[in-house]
């Protein structure tokens, strides 16, 4: 079965093309600002302006024509609403021009399940970190539990914010991650986790109050935003680790490129006996070919979605959606 997948939650408008489990392409594009974070407006713009490119280049690459899928699948939710919206129309347009059937997924499974397929997890505690998501994930009594998650902002959100401080452009996190090498010192700031959640936004505010202060130079900023904010993730996720009683932990999302935060979580696995499970880093961030991968799974379980029902779900969480493919 050849399965087009659809991104269009953020930043990123992706098309991925696989048979079976076989990725055949993965195209995709990133809005950039020209300041600040994401303009919904802007974004939106343009993923409409891209997406007939990225799906002549897709083709192109997959070696394939558009008759030859079989299946269109795309990331219903959650994400930003008017992102959301180009990506569905893009594929309901696309499922009648080619009277194939429709299926909308989660972009949050959809990011477990690439991350399962590619590094060979099983049965792992999941710590899903990207812009604008921080979850600790887990499978059980037939859905993905949340065991842990965000009081407010998502770590990759968190780290953009502080980048505007410092004039660093969107993306902020691998500028930070550089400089965060260079740091020696680390600077007191708040760490806050609430059982298994946690919350970044005290963090953020302290980091730009220091800052503003001119007291501590931006090395050894990021050098502590990073030792606090991971630290804070990795601690919940042990307690997720230690409460089930899983041996595997998978790292995805976006923020899962940082190698620092690999290390962390490298240490914590081994002195818990559990093995790290790293999603390869071209796919941590949003791209289609997850959002294909999980619309073939949930075909090849009897699901599909209607055109009726195929509205954008900007606020779907992992938790509500029923897992029968496990």
């Amino acid at each position: 079965m050849i399965v087009l997948g659809i991104e269009s939650t953020a930043h990123t408008f992706g098309i991925g093309i696989i048979k079976d489990t076989k990725i055949l392409c993965d195209v995709r594009d990133m809005y950039k600002p020209r300041e600040g974070g994401i303009h919904p407006a802007e974004a939106t713009e343009h993923h409409v302006k891209v997406a007939q490119k990225l799906l002549k280049q897709a083709l192109k690459e997959a070696e394939i024509k558009l008759k030859d899928i079989d299946l269109i699948s795309f990331a219903q939710g959650p994400g930003m609403p008017p992102c959301l919206d180009v990506g569905a129309v893009f594929a309901r347009s696309l499922s009648i021009k080619l009277n194939k059937p429709l299926i909308g997924v989660n972009h949050a499974i959809a990011h477990v399940e690439i991350g399962k397929l590619l590094s060979g997890a099983k049965d792992p505690v999941i710590l899903y970190v990207s812009g604008g998501n921080s979850q600790i994930l887990a499978f059980s009594a037939g859905k993905y539990r949340v065991f842990g998650e965000t009081l407010d902002i998502a770590i990759g959100n968190a780290l953009d914010k502080f980048a505007r401080s410092l004039g660093i452009p969107h993306p902020g996190g691998p500028k930070i991650e550089k400089l965060a090498l260079k740091g020696k010192t680390l600077i007191e700031l708040p760490y806050v986790v609430k059982g298994m959640d946690f919350s970044f936004s005290g963090l953020t505010t302290a980091l730009q109050q220091k800052y503003h202060s001119d007291k501590f130079s931006d090395e050894d900023l990021c050098y502590s935003f990073q030792e606090y904010a991971f630290s804070m993730l990795i601690e919940a996720a042990e307690r997720a680790v230690a409460h089930l009683g899983k041996k595997e932990v998978l790292l995805t999302g976006g923020v899962a490129a940082n190698k620092r935060f690999n290390k962390m979580l490298k240490i914590m696995c081994k002195e818990r006996g559990a093995k790290l499970f790293e999603t390869p880093l071209k796919y941590c961030s949003d791209n289609g070919t997850m959002i294909a991968y999980l619309g073939y799974i949930e075909f090849k379980n009897g699901r599909r979605t209607q055109l009726k029902n195929s509205e954008k779900r900007p606020n779907w969480r992992a938790d509500q959606v029923s897992v029968n493919w496990i």
